[in-house]
């Protein structure tokens, strides 16, 4: 299991624009339908990831705890799906019916959106105000497969919560560490 963190976007930047299909529509979608009122998740993650599937319990409750309260989530998949085929479109699809997932799915064929967030890994996350400027990128929590600590999404859930009152966020944050993106190989 390769051990891949966080590029950690420069804190203050603005979220990227997209438009990408959403596996569980079957439409396409983009940060203005995503976002929500007071903040945005978005995170890089694939369907075959031990240090995804690891979160993704915790990724559906995020989703269901917070969207009500005006945060947009989503979850997108820059994996190479034809050297990865386990992360392929419609497989995303099932993964994210699979585990509950209240937000949507989006596959980015070009991977140039993982390329314009400086995703590395799966997972990455990354929290941006109601401005969409970015005031969080890093772990989920301190949890990964087999270190014994539970998993809670305490990190990204302290700075949700951080915005919602619109409290500072620590700018000491934590990177992710996952598996590096698969990238297409020219």
């Amino acid at each position: 299991m390769s051990r891949t963190p966080s590029n950690m976007l420069p804190l203050g930047t603005v979220a990227p624009d997209f438009n990408l299909l959403d596996t569980t529509s079957n439409s396409f979608l983009g940060l203005q339908e995503i976002k929500g009122e007071h903040g945005t998740v978005i995170m890089f993650i694939c369907n075959h990831c031990p240090f995804v599937k690891h979160v993704n319990s915790e990724l559906t409750k995020l989703g269901k705890d917070y969207s009500a309260k005006g945060i947009g989530f989503v979850a997108i998949s820059s994996n190479d799906a034809i050297n990865y085929p386990q992360d392929a479109p419609h497989l995303m699809k099932k993964t994210a019916r699979e585990e509950g997932f209240t937000f949507p799915y989006l596959y980015d064929e070009t991977q140039e959106v993982a390329k314009i967030y400086d995703a590395a890994c799966t997972p990455d996350f990354y929290l941006f105000d109601a401005d969409l400027k970015l005031v969080y990128r890093g772990q989920l929590d301190s949890s990964r497969p087999e270190n014994g600590i539970p998993v809670t999404g305490i990190d990204l859930r302290n700075a949700i919560d951080a915005v919602l009152v619109g409290n500072p966020i620590d700018f000491v944050q934590k990177p992710s560490i996952g598996c590096n993106i698969k990238w297409v190989k020219n």
